[in-house]
């Protein structure tokens, strides 16, 4: 066939002009006001969170930096003025939450990593309200890892082999527990459940041998329905105690899938294309293949094996009628063998080479069922945007293109071919990498410190024409000694606004393609976007015409609002709505309901501890009326889309960190500036519960964390005074319990099976009770589903004796306990030249430098101060940031302490 050049015309940034066609029939005209609307109407953000450090113990300080930016142009946002950030555990139940303000898009706060929580895979998820209407997918999401040392502390790490016979898949699994000095815990009992998909399939127990090993076997003989889950075990530590430790399972098999991926989204016969493919374990994580391709008559085709992690291509022609097999060898040397997708019989063919430094070379070609005057479209899209359109008449098979890589930002793009009746036949992501638009520098005064010296830094950015830039950053120094880290293994401000952010699933090591960028990576990451994908817009809803469903609208401030009815439901009007703060802030505030019974109290400002008494009356002042309040309802925790991420052996793989902390730990409690009581958060201590009658446990009668009896509940005046001290693991803040493993989250009151509000605990009689049954861990909270993510109190009161009325209540009035704002502790930073520090006490820093709100002034220009600790070693500086016009930087900076 005659080759022909075709010379594409160019759609740029649309305006209130934008872009035309003559024929105003055209679908494109129609396609363009639906991005333009969709885009205008329903702006996207995303989320980036910079952490001080990249992993955890159980007793730090996570120090974290929120940047809110619109998906378009990664500027900051000032649509959404409230940040969630939740800590989520490998069981994705949320251990803490915060509420923080944000000004200008950016946010910052902390969480203590308290006692309560154990060693694990956790996750740190960020979002805005207005951003839960379009998918949790994009939220921030990343893995953090938290190890615990203590001195009682029992550290276990498992291994796993697997083996099939039939569908049945056989796991053993290896685990060697040792003490925290590292010595093995030999002779110990061990009792163990196995859970896949929440559903426990065997229990058992077992003794650790010399070595402190213990071997459990078990058969997945359900592989279509279960596929991943946990052991749990509880290996005894003294007369009557025991401590758990839990293991996750990723998988019961490790067979490698292998997919293929042509280039336009399929085969065509008679055509040459290239095919990306990617090995993916069970595990989610990638594997090296190599293997060969042969058609139905066992003629090889071609040879091909992978390039970097799990992926390659191959260019082929299909044949008419023939069929093609890849004959794949994995790395233990067993082979297995995938069929390509069919050719099909006629189609287009997308081709797209994205080497040239300048130029995007697109290459279109059709069989011969499709030349005939058949119009095509060839439009380039990023972030909902249209950047590029071209159109042209197909006389031959074949045509090419040059679209200047000048046209679009630096991000994913999205290529996509429209037949004659505009329908997408065509598709391919590409990456524009343009040279950074801005560039952080540092210098210290002096090359090397010594301990406990005055450092003095220096910052300028600097645009690509060496000009200075007014910027906000965030900027944490560590002892990169005791925390060593792989700067491909990081979740950074690049990789996460410009990659992870509009893509779908899980990517491997993100930041790979943006630390010490070669042409080795550039083509590595043309690989990922051919296998990838799938990217956050999709043309089929476009063209439809389906717009966003909007149920969450963006927070400017916190609200409380509700309604005022009468005992019938019917609406009051004008009625007067008081809200008091009975503790925190001190806010009192009245209103008038509309016609509606509709009330609202904007822009409030108040902290977590505030509890609310809300009063209403109606236009007469008679308090005969009922308030009900809007509540939106948490977000719900699902699968995370990084869970190919999580660690088997958390402790182990943080094993030098572990070993500094648990030095400091031991050091400080020689010098008494940490509590004496030894943490026992995974320890029980095994005792008959006493029976209980009248029990609404939806677990079965006394089947409980721990039971109190009315015998316990006297010499005191409210039901809360009876229980404080009186519960281990649970505590009392404003008259609400809280379990110790959630303490974000208020447990969930259960009177006779009633669900109640958590404030109702203050209002019960101790003499009406007969006993409460106390939930706090998994297996006793999961039946309660999210009810009982903070744990459940079940109140069982006495029988055919006079009872509490729990349906009483006060008319007129209610309580509300909600979430308020978090406000960030200031980290502390001791100055050494200051005759107000106390210079006798041990610095043990880790993260030396936390500053969340830096500003780089209209000469680009910062200066910090600050002093290093009594821990030398190698100090790593970590810079990242933007500026108003969205240019991304991140920075590493290191130096010596000696």
């Amino acid at each position: 066939m005659k080759r022909s050049t075709i010379l594409f015309c160019a759609l740029i940034l649309f305006s209130a002009t934008g872009f035309k066609l003559a024929a105003q029939e055209d679908p494109l005209n129609g396609l363009v006001s639906k991005l333009q609307k969709i885009s205008s109407d329903y702006p996207q953000e995303k989320v980036h969170i910079h952490t001080d450090k990249p992993y955890y113990v159980v007793g730090d300080s996570l120090w974290l930096k929120g940047y809110i930016v619109n998906s378009e142009k990664n500027e900051l946002s000032n649509l959404s003025k409230i940040l969630y950030v939740d800590l989520i555990n490998d069981r994705d139940s949320v251990k803490k939450s915060l509420r923080i303000p944000a000004v200008l898009g950016l946010a910052w706060g902390d969480m203590v990593l308290t006692d309560s929580l154990t060693e694990g895979n956790y996750r740190l998820r960020a979002y805005t309200n207005w951003m839960r209407n379009f998918g949790e997918e994009y939220y921030f999401d990343k893995v953090i890892k938290i190890g615990r040392s203590m001195p009682n502390q029992i550290n276990a790490a498992v291994s796993y082999t697997f083996s099939k016979s039939g569908t049945d898949e056989h796991v053993k699994a290896d685990i060697l527990y040792k003490d925290h000095e590292g010595n093995a815990v030999s002779s110990r009992e061990v009792s163990y459940s196995i859970e896949l998909n929440s559903r426990v399939i065997s229990k058992g127990k077992g003794v650790t041998d010399q070595s402190g090993r213990l071997t459990i076997e078990f058969t997945n003989k359900q592989s279509f329905l279960l596929k991943s889950g946990r052991i749990s075990t509880q290996i005894a530590t003294g007369d009557k105690a025991f401590q758990n430790k839990s293991f996750i399972i990723k998988s019961t098999n490790a067979e490698v899938d292998v997919q293929f991926f042509p280039e336009s989204g399929q085969l065509i016969e008679g055509l040459r294309g290239r095919v990306a493919f990617k090995a993916v374990a069970p595990d989610g994580l990638s594997r090296s293949i190599s293997g060969v391709l042969r058609d139905d008559s066992g003629v090889v085709i071609k040879e091909f094996k992978t390039e970097h992690a799990g992926m390659g291509t191959f260019i082929f022609k299909p044949s008419p009628g023939r069929t093609y097999t890849a004959f794949v060898t994995l790395e233990d040397g067993s082979e297995k063998s995938f069929k390509l997708p069919a050719a099909q019989t006629s189609g287009y063919n997308l081709f797209v080479n994205n080497e040239d430094d300048a130029n995007l070379n697109v290459s279109i070609s059709v069989n011969t069922g499709l030349t005939a005057a058949s119009r095509v479209t060839l439009i380039a899209e990023s972030n909902g945007v249209i950047k590029f359109v071209g159109r042209n008449t197909l006389s031959q098979g074949n045509m090419a293109a040059s679209i200047p890589k000048s046209r679009f930002p630096t991000g994913i793009v999205r290529l996509t071919l429209f037949s004659e009746d505009f329908q997408p036949v065509a598709e391919r992501l590409v990456f524009i990498r343009h040279a950074p638009s801005l560039e952080m520098s540092i210098t210290n005064n002096k090359p090397t410190y010594g301990l406990r010296e005055k450092v003095d830094m220096s910052i300028m950015v600097q645009d690509s024409a060496k000009a200075p830039v007014a910027s906000a950053f965030s900027l944490a120094v560590i002892n990169e000694s005791k925390i060593p880290c792989d700067e491909d293994d990081e979740t950074t401000i690049l990789s996460n606004l410009l990659l992870s952010s509009d893509l779908k699933g899980y990517i491997e090591k993100p930041n790979y393609y943006f630390s010490s960028v070669s042409e080795a990576k550039d083509r590595h990451l043309d690989l990922l976007m051919m296998t990838q994908g799938w990217s956050r817009f999709t043309w089929k809803n476009t063209l439809a015409g389906t717009l966003p469903g909007v149920v969450f609208q963006p927070e400017t401030g916190i609200s409380i609002s509700g309604t005022v009815k009468t005992p019938g439901g019917k609406p009051v009007a004008n009625g007067k709505v008081m809200m008091l703060a009975s503790k925190g802030s001190g806010i009192l505030l009245d209103t008038l309901t509309g016609p509606d019974g509709r009330f609202s109290f904007d822009n409030l400002n108040f902290t977590d501890s505030t509890r609310f008494v809300i009063q209403a009356r109606n236009a007469k002042d008679k308090k005969h009326v009922e308030i009900e309040l809007d509540r939106v309802p948490p977000q719900l925790v699902t699968k995370s889309k990084n869970s190919p991420e999580i660690i088997l052996n958390v402790n182990e793989s943080i094993l030098p960190y572990l070993r500094v902390r648990g030095d400091e730990y031991t050091e400080l409690r020689k010098l008494g500036l940490v509590r004496r009581n030894i943490v026992l958060d995974e320890v029980r201590v095994s005792e008959k519960k006493p029976p209980v009658k009248n029990s609404s446990n939806l677990n079965g009668a006394g089947r409980a964390d721990a039971v109190i009896t009315a015998d316990k509940l006297q010499n005191c005046v409210t039901l809360e005074q009876c229980l404080q001290g009186l519960v281990a693991g649970v505590i009392f803040q404003n008259g609400i319990a809280y379990s110790t493993r959630s303490m974000n989250t208020p447990m969930q009151i259960i009177i006779d099976g009633m669900y109640v509000e958590p404030e109702y605990l203050s209002m019960l009689q101790p003499f009406d009770v007969e006993s409460v049954e106390v939930l706090r861990t998994i297996g006793n909270t999961a039946i309660y589903g999210m009810r009982g993510g903070g744990g459940v109190l079940v109140i069982n009161t006495r029988r055919g004796e006079p009872n509490y009325s729990y349906n009483n209540y006060t008319p007129g009035i209610i309580t509300y306990n909600p979430r308020g704002y978090h406000i960030a502790r200031q980290f502390y930073s001791p100055k050494y030249d200051s005759p107000d520090t106390n210079k006798s006490l041990p610095d043990l820093r880790t993260t030396i430098l936390w500053v969340p709100n830096s500003l780089s002034n209209a000469s680009g220009e910062a200066q910090m101060s600050y002093f290093t600790s009594d821990n030398p070693g190698v100090y790593k500086v970590v810079a990242e940031g933007l500026d108003g016009k969205g240019g991304l930087f991140r920075k590493i900076f290191k130096y010596t302490v000696k």
